[in-house]
């Protein structure tokens, strides 16, 4: 099993917010993988809408995205690809 991480900046003006965080969690759900977000040390469950929450990501906030399990690459490289599309925010 492969442990994959990246960084991201949080692009879209609102920040990550209820609707971003139902759509990570959407994907993570999908995957096997585990996903971990981090944001200033803090690190939540990627599956977990209450604790992704905690993390209060403004425009500009640098994530670490990291997922450890079989699709661990495909589940990391499709969170960064939400984020780094603003979430199809305008």
């Amino acid at each position: 099993m492969a442990v994959i991480t990246r960084k991201v900046v949080i692009p879209n003006q609102q920040g990550l917010h209820a609707r971003p965080i139902a759509q990570i969690c959407k994907l993570a759900n999908a995957h096997e993988a585990q996903l971990l977000i981090s944001l200033n040390g803090l690190e939540v469950d990627g599956r977990s809408v209450l604790e992704m929450m905690t993390l209060c990501a403004p425009r500009g906030s640098d994530l670490t995205v990291r997922a450890d399990g079989k699709d661990a690459l495909e589940l990391v490289e499709k969170v960064v690809e939400l984020i780094e599309a603003g979430f199809g925010e305008p």
